[in-house]
């Protein structure tokens, strides 16, 4: 019996009647342009020209590098390369190429590119890559200086002892999205020792401050705990002793038409008493009255019946209560020169808090928040926000309340110093 015809076999790309997904091992390169939205909000048409330029002068050199641009939108580049060597070489060389470019233009008006570089798997979709490989290279991008470069652990591993480079490790980073931790290192000079703007790791003094700060706050909350349960015990039974205590009248000094009445459950009088009827004539009568041991008793009921005092640390703690005025300071960094303003802060009890607009940016809000520790010492966390909530901002300060001065520096996460200075205002 003859054969029937060959049937089909299985088509390519395809496995079970599903498609096959490729995937391969590839160095992604992802970069936007930092506070473009800002840059053509300002000057739209001279921001594009400066783009489109630099953008020329970015694929020029991918290609140069033997890498391949697969992917843009907006202000945003996406290359790929078989190299992490290549890939490094060719970010190092688009920034020391587009900042000679800048150089042309004032600083709040440079075009500068962040970005980020990872060696990760990725899968392919026609002549775009998709994936986690392409996912984690634009996260590291964000942690990115304007103009500077972030590398994952896996490319850092690559070329660690193939080009004359220098990192910061910023340890291992949490991005959005990305579910794994991922070893992060910002690349501090270019080959040939050039300088590139980068994210510095917090200092090891820093993070030991922290700690001890911490361990300070946490013994010193434990025992202002135990000493208010103690003094809350200690007031409980002072109104306890008020309120059972028998009423007792104290007499005026200035009115003496009537003897000081004797409470017999108190104290037992030493000599017979006069009647109710007596009068001031018996020019002893005033004194007895005036020696009546019951004023004693008095005096002692009455301090019982009073109020308990609050425990001594709050008092303490309270002790810089009232509202601070003065200037807040930014530093001058090679790109920013140094910005004061006026503002203000509110101590109350153990805790400072405040909150103004900004100083011709009336869509940014200041928030001030800071612990006030009772030997006068202050943390304090400074933060802008925008009109729709997102935090813009971050600054972290530690300084001191003394003699009506409040005194704090710091800086912002990027570096930039920061400062307060300001007096108790009546």
């Amino acid at each position: 019996m003859p054969d029937g015809p060959d049937k089909p076999g299985p088509q390519p790309g395809t496995q079970s009647g599903s498609q096959i997904i490729e995937r391969k091992l590839a160095t992604i390169l992802s970069a936007d342009v930092a506070e473009f939205s800002r840059l053509m909000n300002e000057d739209e048409e001279q921001t594009l020209r400066a783009f489109r330029g630099h953008k020329k002068i970015f694929e020029s050199l991918v290609l140069t590098h033997h890498g391949r641009v697969f992917n843009t939108a907006g202000d945003a580049i996406l290359a790929e390369f078989s190299s992490a060597v290549e890939a490094v070489r060719c970010a190092t060389d688009v920034q020391s190429a587009l900042r000679t470019r800048n150089d042309k233009f004032p600083p709040s008006r440079q075009v500068r590119f962040r970005i980020g570089i990872n060696l990760g798997d990725v899968m392919i979709q026609g002549q775009d890559l998709l994936g986690d490989g392409v996912n984690v290279a634009a996260r590291l991008q964000t942690a990115a200086e304007p103009g500077g470069i972030c590398i994952s652990g896996s490319v850092h591993d690559q070329i660690r002892n193939k080009l004359s480079l220098a990192f910061h490790s910023l340890g291992e980073r949490s991005y959005k999205n990305i579910p794994q931790p991922v070893r992060t290192f910002s690349i501090a000079e270019a080959e040939g020792g050039v300088p590139l703007p980068s994210v510095k790791p917090p200092s090891a003094w820093k993070s030991r401050v922290v700690w001890l700060v911490a361990g300070v706050v946490i013994v010193a909350g434990v025992g202002f705990a135990a000493y208010a349960i103690h003094q809350h015990g200690k007031s409980e039974s002072a109104h306890t002793i008020a309120a059972n205590a028998p009423s007792v009248t104290v007499p005026n000094p200035s009115i003496a038409t009537l003897p000081a009445p004797v409470n017999p459950a108190v104290e037992k009088p030493a000599a017979p008493q006069p009647s109710a009827n007596a009068t001031s004539s018996s020019p002893k009568a005033a004194p007895a009255a005036a020696d009546a041991k019951p004023v004693a008793n008095s005096k002692a009921a009455a301090a019982a019946s009073a109020p308990a005092k609050p425990p001594s640390a709050t008092a303490h703690a309270g002790r810089f209560d009232g509202t601070y005025r003065g200037q807040v300071c930014y530093g001058q960094t090679p790109k920013l020169p140094k910005h004061c303003y006026q503002a203000e802060g509110t101590v109350l009890g153990n805790k400072l808090s405040g909150h103004w607009n900004m100083p011709g940016e009336r869509e940014v809000t200041m928030h001030i928040e800071g612990d006030v520790q009772p030997s006068g010492d202050v943390t304090i966390l400074m933060h802008s926000e925008n009109q729709g909530g997102t935090r813009v901002a971050t600054i972290n300060l530690t300084g001191m309340i003394h003699d009506g001065s409040l005194v704090a520096a710091g800086e912002f996460e990027r570096g930039r110093p920061a400062s307060i200075d300001w007096r108790f205002k009546p």
